[in-house]
């Protein structure tokens, strides 16, 4: 099953690929470090060079996500996140910003204690364009998945490093809008990918699917994401952004006046390295 509409996801991947390059995924923790700032770090990541946006819905309980994410976590419901201020943030940024495709990525349960119906709903109607939730595997598709499609929304699957061929038809059965490779096992942050590796577990999982395919965890510099660029159809870093964070805020754990523009300077980096990976490759 997919989809049933065209979402600004398929509109990005098609435009990248006439483009003949890679993406940009970005991804933030929503109210990290608090409202006002994660507002600001969110609006300014297209024009750093973001093409598609995983914004986090903070959980205490981040089991995939290294010590950074879940710090970003915690900090951002210490300031009182909730799951209404995290759609209200992307209804305001799609007041400004009608065309970058905002993936929400998470887990499960607060989607369950908000309500799957009631979650789904809100999300289509202040613009969130697609899911990713980690630990929801193939065979609890009726929790969230089929119904999230049905309304139209991406329902965006993790193939890892011990996927093998037989496991992959079942990961990509319900998949939408892309793959997302996770190129190490293990928790984000931990390591960095190895661009030959990368490249030899595309080529198994493209034998399998028509869909772009993202890789990410352990991506952290613009050399790093230079590299996978040559071979993916998108790059995601989210943990080198959410340490920008954290490195930026005061002795109190407060956001500074450089805590969005050092998110959006990074980003600006990792854009430059992945826009030109591939004619660099060429030469």
């Amino acid at each position: 099953m997919t989809s049933s509409r065209e979402t600004r996801i398929d509109t990005k991947f098609a435009a990248l690929k006439l483009e003949g390059r890679a993406g940009l995924v970005t991804f933030v923790t929503a109210g990290d470090p608090d409202y006002t700032t994660s507002c600001a770090i969110l609006q300014g990541l297209p024009a750093a060079g973001s093409d598609v946006i995983e914004l986090g819905m903070p959980f205490t309980d981040p089991m995939a996500d290294g010590p950074t994410i879940q710090a970003g976590s915690l900090r951002a419901l210490a300031a009182g996140q909730t799951m209404v201020k995290t759609l209200d943030m992307v209804r305001s940024f799609r007041a400004s910003d009608n065309s970058t495709p905002i993936v929400l990525m998470g887990y499960f349960n607060p989607i369950y204690s908000y309500g799957v119906d009631r979650f789904l709903s809100d999300a289509l109607d202040v613009g969130v364009d697609g899911l990713i939730v980690v630990d929801l595997p193939p065979e609890e598709d009726d929790e969230l998945c089929i119904p999230a499609l049905t309304k139209g929304l991406i329902f965006v699957r993790l193939a890892t490093p011990t996927t093998d061929d037989a496991r992959l038809p079942a990961v990509l059965t319900n998949t939408s809008g892309f793959v997302y490779y996770v190129s190490i096992t293990g928790i984000t942050g931990a390591r960095s990918a190895d661009a030959t590796s990368v490249r030899t577990a595309l080529d198994r999982i493209r034998a399998h699917t028509h869909l772009p395919v993202a890789v990410g965890f352990g991506v952290k510099t613009a050399e790093q994401a230079a590299g996978i660029a040559v071979h993916a159809d998108a790059v995601v870093v989210g943990s080198a952004l959410v340490d920008e964070i954290g490195k930026s805020l005061d002795r109190d754990g407060r956001a500074t006046p450089a805590t969005a523009g050092a998110v959006h300077e990074l980003v600006s980096r990792l854009a430059t390295g992945v826009r030109a990976a591939r004619a660099t490759a060429a030469e």
